[in-house]
């Protein structure tokens, strides 16, 4: 549940959400849709800045998700949908319109686990059966 004192704050061109702005003492810290920090403690206009820079282009990003039991392989996912309530993401079908795919929902803020795709992982979930690039 998003908590009471955070403060939306929306992309100035088209007022598209982008984060939110949380109070820490005196100061500021920006969050991303994921409810991750993007910044420590801040000045208002800094917080700003951050959520700006960061936009929504990592929406579209490759992401691995980390398996929950041992000895699962890491999945190469893609975003789907984040809300406050939950974050949906699904094996990536590599543009491939009859790639079977698997959706996986995880609470939100987004778990550790779900985090950026690095050069050299495991492209688990690959149709084609090619690493990642």
């Amino acid at each position: 549940m998003l908590p009471p004192d955070w403060i939306p704050h929306r992309r100035p061109d088209d007022r598209e959400p982008i984060g939110w702005i949380r109070p820490a003492g005196d100061d500021w810290v920006a969050v991303s849709l994921l409810g991750r920090d993007v910044t420590g403690p801040v000045e208002w206009l800094e917080a700003e800045e951050a959520l700006e820079d960061a936009g929504l282009r990592w929406l579209a990003d490759v992401w691995t998700l980390e398996p929950e039991l041992p000895g699962d392989p890491p999945l190469r996912v893609r975003m789907v949908e984040v809300t406050p309530d939950r974050v949906v993401v699904q094996t990536d079908d590599h543009g491939a319109i009859d790639a079977p795919v698997t959706r996986h929902v995880l609470p939100w803020p987004a778990p550790a686990r779900l985090r950026p795709h690095r050069a050299g992982d495991p492209d688990v979930g690959n149709p084609f059966g090619r690493r990642a690039p």
